[in-house]
């Protein structure tokens, strides 16, 4: 059954504690990930995805915006996934 998985980029702010919103470990965590960042580990896992305007209630000043990932798998997996592929190149 296919369903819509919301990412934000705060999942994986190596910055943020867990109760601060990141969702990963902090091995796994970058410094200041982006929607760019987020798009290029999704095309890599092979998801499909479309990015909105919409941010993290918490979060709302960023205004970082968010990945609705379509997927068939439980969210924790595929912030897992993600969180493998994520390199940040700047």
């Amino acid at each position: 059954m296919e369903r819509l998985c919301i990412l934000y980029p705060c999942y994986f702010q190596a910055g943020l504690k867990r109760a601060e919103g990141r969702r990963v470990p902090r091995s796994r965590a970058v410094k200041s990930p982006t929607l760019a960042d987020l798009e290029a580990a999704l095309k890599k896992c092979g998801y499909t995805y479309r990015i909105e305007e919409k941010h993290h209630p918490a979060h709302w000043h960023k205004r970082e915006g968010r990945v609705a990932v379509t997927c068939t798998e439980p969210k924790g997996e595929v912030v897992r996934k993600v969180s493998m592929n994520l390199e940040v190149k700047r």
